[in-house]
């Protein structure tokens, strides 16, 4: 574990190659100062260390401490850092607009819809190429294959179309004509759509704004700090 300081009470417990990422991002928008405590990753098992358990009983990251105040999962802590500290409301729009509610929802998407699948493709592709005896390797190989072409890959092509066509519609943000928090959590699972679900060229306005949110400087800023992310 690594640490690095700008003095405050805000302390974000970071794990590299992972969700907190967007809480770094976001911490550097807003222009917190925050003690940044680094874990990680077991090199075989590519899982958090146990010293996260410390923190929060699941062991998991991100997880910020705010004096006595604890709180987990990637949206619980945006919505937390925003309606502690966005006083000025500038990092999602005012309340009972269609900007707020597309906000909303695309905060939450983030994690309850385009997540799943991507974790899961996640898993299948290490199952397909997991260690084996030779014997079984087939059988194994094609229940993944399987599972994913029949249900993961159309799901996801699904869900990165519908993507392209927010943004055509609604865009140039998530939310709208503004930058906006659920920017910053969609930009996750973005990245790993384009590590492992072949996002590309054949989505322009979804590579268009990927590369507007990779281009601000507090998301440079985070990388800087936190680590590149590679989730391929």
């Amino acid at each position: 574990m690594t640490t690095r300081s700008k003095p405050a009470s805000i302390v974000l417990h970071h794990l590299e190659q992972s969700r907190s990422h967007r809480v770094l991002w976001l911490l550097e928008e807003v222009g917190l100062r925050y003690e940044l405590r680094t874990y990680r990753r077991d090199p075989k098992t590519m899982l958090a260390p146990p010293e996260l358990q410390k923190v929060h009983p699941l062991g998991k990251s991100p997880v910020i401490v705010d004096g006595g105040i604890t709180v987990a999962e990637s949206g619980a802590i945006v919505e937390y850092l925003l309606d502690t500290y966005d006083t000025a409301g500038r990092w999602r729009p005012p309340a009972g607009t269609a900007a707020r509610r597309r906000f909303t929802y695309w905060l939450h998407f983030a994690e309850g819809s385009l997540m799943p699948p991507l974790l899961m493709k996640l898993v299948f592709d290490k199952v397909r190429s997991a260690p084996v005896p030779f014997f079984v390797k087939p059988v194994v190989r094609g229940i993944a294959d399987k599972v994913t072409s029949s249900f993961i890959a159309p799901h996801l092509e699904r869900l990165l179309d519908f993507l392209e066509s927010e943004l055509a519609e609604h865009g140039p943000w998530f939310a709208g004509d503004a930058f906006s928090a659920a920017d910053i959590q969609m930009s996750f699972p973005a990245e790993a759509a384009v590590a492992r679900a072949g996002l590309g060229a054949s989505r322009p306005k979804t590579l268009d704004w990927l590369a507007r949110c990779r281009a601000r400087p507090a998301y440079q800023r985070a990388i800087e700090v936190g680590g590149p992310l590679d989730l391929a």
